[in-house]
């Protein structure tokens, strides 16, 4: 991409790829294959990369994913030390059963850094892909926590509710997400054509919609209980066209590869950040319906 860049205020949402790998198959990951090969994998290029983009974009928000993150709990520290604290932190993890790292271990770190960490989202799912952590480590955390849910495969209104009810002595919020890999700009939006949707009314309160170019997001409630539906498109940068012709890629992720390289996407691209320190920001083109 050629064109020069523009972003939300604050800055685009900086997605750092944990350099090593899970023990997960779970089979809507696109990342696997990304680490088949980790010869030129480079955490000190990484904490290099943060340093820099998050000195350029102070108030962006930043969002540990892999891999797993916590597979290596001594990397992801230093990681999360390059973080300054302006930022807001996320970590993506499926949170398993894990091999070098007691149950005890999970918690203290992420309670050592509740300070640091904005949100845990936690992967769970309707067909378990991993040996799952124990649900009562939630009651442990001191870290405010999310679950994410990939409705891949079968799913019923009435899974999806006994889903949502077993996170609800932990009042943790429920963010079912669409296949990504099935989502077009035709249909990000498509409600009437939706199945999921429909099913998730049929069982929650709707409460509010929001949304942008690249994604949107349904809020309902069971009770006091919060669950949303997210769909999202599978790429983070558009080119728009403006009334007066002046051509822009927008950006909504930045990313930073395991071997400390930005992209400007999910697909391969990479991206000059000297290109990116020209860019224009804007308000999020982001509206809401109730």
């Amino acid at each position: 991409m050629s064109n020069p860049f523009k972003t939300r205020t604050g800055g685009a949402t900086v997605t750092v790829f944990a350099p090593y790998d899970c023990n997960n198959h779970c089979p809507f990951c696109i990342n696997k294959e990304e680490y088949a090969d980790t010869s030129d994998f480079s955490l000190e290029k990484i904490i290099n990369s943060i340093r820099e983009v998050g000195a350029f974009t102070p108030y962006c928000d930043f969002a540990f994913t892999g891999g797993e993150p916590m597979a290596n709990l001594e990397s992801l520290q230093l990681m999360l030390d390059a973080v300054a604290p302006t930022h807001r932190v996320f970590i993506n993890t499926t949170l398993p059963v894990m091999n070098d790292y007691s149950e005890d271990e999970v918690v203290a770190f992420l309670n050592r850094n509740k300070d640091k960490i904005t949100c845990v989202n936690v992967s769970r799912h309707l067909h378990k892909y991993v040996e799952e952590s124990r649900d009562e480590l939630f009651g442990r955390l001191e870290v405010p926590v999310r679950v994410n849910c990939v409705l891949f495969h079968t799913h019923s209104p009435q899974r999806m509710l006994e889903f949502v009810r077993r996170f609800e002595p932990w009042n943790i919020p429920i963010q079912f997400r669409a296949d990504y890999t099935k989502t077009t700009p035709e249909n990000l939006y498509d409600e009437a054509a939706d199945d999921i949707l429909w099913e998730l009314r049929s069982v929650f309160r709707p409460t509010e919609m929001e949304g942008c170019r690249i994604r949107c997001n349904y809020e309902f409630l069971d009770g006091k209980h919060v669950v949303s539906y997210h769909k999202t498109l599978p790429y983070s940068t558009m080119t728009v066209t403006d009334g007066e012709g002046r051509t822009y890629d927008i950006l909504y992720d930045v990313l930073i590869k395991q071997n400390g390289d930005f992209h400007s996407d999910w697909t391969g691209v990479l991206m000059n950040l000297e290109d990116y320190k020209k860019v224009i920001f804007e308000p999020y083109d982001l509206h809401r319906i109730y």
